[in-house]
């Protein structure tokens, strides 16, 4: 897994970058002449002057099942509404349609398929305003557009869900991707309705409600664009077969 990302710094800027994957003791490569911190959670702050700021990082991890059982809490926090993620505004959309499979496993399965079949992906659909009710509405959108509408969903139907960014051996085109996870019988299990890439391979990044708890990167403070973005996310031999309708959990 590697990832490039350069930024043009107009004004001295504080940036948040979330990059490394979650499983691997390493962060992202920061130039010497950049103050950086480690905050934790795969989080690393960058204090960055005006110029250009170019971070790399790399690292040779596998994706496979993981064992992350759910606590209370995680739980708790992922029924509630976010940003992204107004699961109060389309709790009547979500019952008509999902209440009527009294498992929770189908709930999810038959939101995954109604989000899949309903919405086209289309590159340039969103920007950083759309959220999943606009979504919905517009018919069309990208991964985090797709994870956002699952996540409102299934929280809607008291499924609790919460969103992940990962590295995808297999998306085309690559990018970093988003995915969701529901708590289905005191367990994480990851959901994709692109259906872009196999789940079993995905290796995660970052956890948290919608996207604004994920972000690649976030500028805090100043003026910093970025300009250019490459990344690399390969597995070994074949990739595995996905039905998209199996219990997996991300690594």
């Amino acid at each position: 897994m590697s990832s490039r990302i350069d930024f043009q710094v107009a004004e001295q800027a504080i940036i948040v970058l979330a990059v490394a994957a979650a499983a691997d003791v390493g962060r992202p490569g920061i130039p010497s002449h950049i103050h950086g911190r480690d905050l934790g959670d795969g989080q690393f702050l960058v204090e960055a002057p005006p110029g250009s700021l170019h971070v790399t990082y790399e690292a040779d991890l596998r994706g496979g099942e993981g064992d992350l059982t759910s606590t209370a809490l995680q739980e708790v926090v992922a029924m509630r509404p976010s940003r992204y993620c107004p699961s109060d505004r389309l709790s009547g959309y979500a019952e008509n349609r999902f209440l009527r499979y009294a498992g929770k496993t189908d709930r999810v399965r038959a939101i995954c398929a109604h989000v899949f079949r309903h919405l086209v992906y289309e590159v340039g659909s969103s920007d950083a305003h759309t959220d999943a009710a606009d979504t919905l509405l517009s018919g069309r959108g990208v991964c985090r557009d797709y994870a956002h509408l699952v996540a409102t969903l299934c929280r809607a139907v008291d499924v609790p869900a919460r969103v992940a960014s990962v590295y995808a051996p297999g998306l085309t085109p690559m990018d970093f991707h988003l995915v969701v996870e529901t708590a289905l019988d005191g367990r994480w299990r990851v959901w994709d309705a692109t259906r872009l890439a196999p789940r079993q391979s995905l290796v995660r990044i970052a956890t948290g409600r919608d996207a604004a708890d994920v972000a690649f990167a976030t500028v805090l403070s100043g003026r910093a664009e970025l300009t250019s973005l490459e990344i690399t996310a390969i597995a070994d031999g074949n990739l595995p077969f996905d039905d998209h309708e199996s219990l997996v959990t991300l690594f």
